[in-house]
């Protein structure tokens, strides 16, 4: 679904005034983060994320094309100009930032365990001792469960999709999943294959490891792609139209956590 890069057209506007008409800004996503990005049975492409894309994309004039991609080859994909952006829950935190620009916070991001109800654990290697903790590789929860408590002996497995870590949990090899709790909540616990299961101990808001929020990734260099994905953040949240796409989806303040 990659498209050729179509760069973005100087000619035809002034140096005071950029145009994004006839533009296609290629958006990097990995489509197994429900409710953030999925993939329908028919192969399109839906969520929270997919929504703020396509109406972003709108107020530049410009033309979304969503590129797939596993979640830790966006990074890669972006500084080698294969993608424009990265718009896949992509949390803003000190390490990214030295790789990578963002633009402004688009939602919080804290993480948070899930085990089944009957079982209660706490997000700390004394309470993880001898566990299997389910994590999807390239995420800050991987990050902070492979720094946290795999070396503290927690088993911590890594795995290519959200989804695979959900259905292992599901199937009992895993005693529990370490994931934003946003899509924990919205994704698993309140689909019927989730019923089973609930949130164990607190929320996680490590800034180093979680930072302030998620972002739009961008390569350093792309000052004025932030500039006009920034001011379309903003006037969406003005307007009221962040809160309308996202009332879609979650039944409490997105935004603001």
């Amino acid at each position: 679904m990659k498209k050729i890069l179509l760069p973005f057209i100087i000619a035809a506007v002034t140096a005071s005034s950029m145009s994004f008409a006839s533009t296609t800004i290629r958006l990097g996503v990995e489509p197994g983060y429900a409710p953030f990005e999925i993939k329908k049975p028919d192969g399109s492409l839906a969520g929270f994320d997919i929504d703020l894309g396509n109406e972003i994309c709108k107020r530049m004039a410009a033309q979304c094309s969503w590129v797939e991609s596993d979640f830790d080859g966006l990074i890669p994909s972006l500084k080698a100009k294969k993608i424009d952006a990265i718009l896949s829950s992509m949390s803003i935190t000190p390490a990214r930032l030295k790789e990578i620009a963002f633009t402004q916070k688009i939602y919080g991001t804290p993480a948070r365990l899930v085990t089944a109800k009957n079982v209660e654990l706490q997000p700390t290697a004394a309470s993880l001792g001898g566990k299997r903790i389910g994590v999807f590789q390239g995420t800050t929860a991987n990050t902070y469960a492979q720094e946290k408590w795999a070396i503290k002996g927690v088993d911590v497995v890594t795995y290519q999709s959200q989804d695979l870590v959900y259905a292992d949990l599901v199937n009992g090899r895993l005693d529990g999943a370490f994931q934003d709790a946003v899509a924990a909540d919205a994704g698993f616990l309140k689909r019927p294959i989730g019923k089973n299961f609930h949130f164990s101990g607190p929320e996680i808001n490590n800034e180093t490891y979680f930072g302030v929020g998620a972002g739009i990734g961008l390569r350093h260099e792309d000052t004025e792609l932030k500039a006009k994905i920034d001011q379309a953040i903003s006037s969406m949240l003005a307007d009221g139209t962040y809160a309308k796409i996202a009332s879609n989806y979650f039944d409490f303040d997105i935004y603001g956590k």
